[in-house]
């Protein structure tokens, strides 16, 4: 009996989807969401028009998905630095000083895709996603802080949630700032200072001097 042979699917891509991805990033981060257009991203990217619709979908779908590939591999790093560090106070020093690092990265824009590109895009499903990639690292801060608690190292009413929001935000101000130029060498040092900050015991009633 002859086998009927299996008829190709189509020509193989002529590129790593991975590798399309990180330089769609790129594209994003120097011209922001608005002022990309289709040809930017082709060009960019090293991808056919045909194939980046097929493979990628539009410019909107193509953000979403270089959105989640950049925070799923942020957030992997981030929580690598936070829980690495055997005390508290170096493991929020090791994540403050990662989100300088990397906003201040040699060869790459400074900033941060999230914080810096993201937040100005009008979509509902972008703002949505911002929001759960916040919700998500507050929750590695507040697991953080309770491992400090339980370790004796702050006092069992610490401020967990109100401290894991401020630390957030600590990120997103030496992240702004390293947009803005500010030397990789001064957010380092800020990013010390900021963790003692954060780590400050709950401020207790003052009692009025009569």
């Amino acid at each position: 009996m002859i086998q009927k042979l299996a008829r190709p699917l189509g020509r193989p891509r002529s590129f790593d989807e991975s590798e399309a991805l990180e330089k769609a990033i790129q594209v994003f981060w120097s011209k922001g969401y608005d002022g990309v257009t289709i040809d930017d991203l082709v060009a960019g990217m090293g991808v056919g028009r045909p194939s980046l619709y097929s493979v990628f979908g539009d410019k909107r779908t193509l953000f979403l998905r270089v959105l989640k590939a950049y925070a799923e591999a942020k957030g992997a790093l981030a929580a690598k630095a936070l829980f690495s560090a055997r005390t508290l106070r170096d493991s929020l020093v090791a994540f403050l000083r990662h989100a300088v690092e990397t906003a201040t990265e040699e060869g790459s824009a400074r900033g941060c895709l999230l914080v810096s590109i993201a937040p100005l895009v009008d979509d509902a499903e972008v703002r949505q996603f911002l929001k759960d990639a916040a919700a998500a690292a507050i929750a590695l801060l507040e697991r953080r802080f309770r491992d400090g608690i339980d370790a004796g190292e702050v006092p069992s009413d610490f401020p967990v949630t109100a401290r894991a929001s401020q630390a957030l935000d600590l990120v997103r101000g030496l992240t702004m700032r390293a947009q803005m130029g500010a030397p990789r060498k001064t957010l380092l040092r800020d990013a010390e200072e900021a963790a003692d900050l954060v780590l400050l015991p709950r401020r207790g009633n003052v009692t009025p001097k009569g």
